[in-house]
């Protein structure tokens, strides 16, 4: 299991990519995919929104298509990235030709296990297809090349699909293979949902800091400051957050008093249910959606 960034090179080499779904996720990998040098006219994109296309058109210079079987024709690389309550009828329009194409499909759908996309995308045939299926989750700051992506592969993807979905994904931020495709739902409640969980927390101190009286540019700026600076020693340190939580906390200070508050209060075994919830929802959302 490790993390990674791609080369533009080898995300140049990817090929033809279609992607059913024009949404925030789909613009982000389009949008990292064209800075890594992928060449524009090897993108495509099926989006139901007009306004949606032609900004995607006019924003990455792509084609784009309102039918999704005209999108994928041809394409060996196709990208779900549509709501999960819509998958299943996007998958079935498009079995005809997933089973005549057997492309590498990758879906970026909460909740939606591989089992569900191979035998959506064999309607109407015999058996399930052996397509070779990548299962991703990445989080929204993927818009800004930040992001984390979990992946898992079936056994039908070879060496050179599992190189291609991390390319792609990669062009959003760091990626991480999980070999168990029952620890996806976990994925989705850590990475998935947690900007929102980080977003709660410095809510919650924007609001605490004007309580105390601090004009209210001042708290916003001191905290988004303070959060962006924990992350970046968070990643570009290598430390344990642990260790680093130690360091800044003196016996008796200020800080010690504000973390004893927190244990007392079970920090940890909320955000612990917390996520436990947001993983037993990813597991309801495959079986609301089968």
């Amino acid at each position: 299991m490790t993390s990674t960034r791609i080369s533009a090179a080898s995300a140049s080499a990817l090929g033809s990519i279609a992607f059913i779904g024009g949404g925030n996720m789909a613009r982000s990998l389009v949008g990292g995919l064209v800075a890594l040098g992928v060449a524009p006219r090897s993108i495509r994109v099926a989006e139901p929104g007009g306004h949606a296309r032609d900004a995607l058109a006019a924003d990455f210079a792509i084609d784009v298509f309102a039918d999704n079987t005209e999108a994928v024709r041809g394409a060996p690389i196709w990208v779900l990235a549509v709501k999960p309550q819509f998958l299943r009828q996007v998958c079935e329009g498009l079995a005809p030709i997933a089973r005549e194409q057997r492309p590498l499909v990758i879906s970026i759908a909460a909740g939606i296990t591989s089992v569900q996309l191979a035998r959506w995308l064999d309607a109407g045939g015999v058996g399930e297809p052996d397509l070779a299926i990548v299962r991703c989750m990445p989080n929204t700051p993927a818009m800004l090349g930040a992001g984390v992506t979990g992946l898992f592969a079936t056994a039908q993807v070879d060496a050179r699909g599992r190189e291609q979905a991390e390319s792609l994904l990669s062009s959003a931020g760091a990626t991480v293979w999980i070999d168990d495709e029952a620890k996806m739902d976990a994925v989705t409640a850590v990475s998935g949902s947690g900007p929102a969980y980080v977003f709660l927390l410095a809510e919650a101190m924007e609001a605490a800091a004007k309580a105390e009286g601090l004009a209210d540019e001042a708290a916003r700026t001191l905290v988004l400051q303070t959060v962006l600076g924990a992350a970046r020693m968070l990643t570009e340190s290598g430390e344990a957050p642990a260790d680093l939580r130690r360091r800044v906390t003196s016996p008796g200070g200020t800080t010690q008093a504000a973390i004893e508050t927190f244990e007392a209060g079970g920090l940890q075994a909320l955000v612990a249910k917390a996520i436990g919830n947001a993983t037993e929802r990813g597991r309801e959302l495959s079986a609301a959606n089968d």
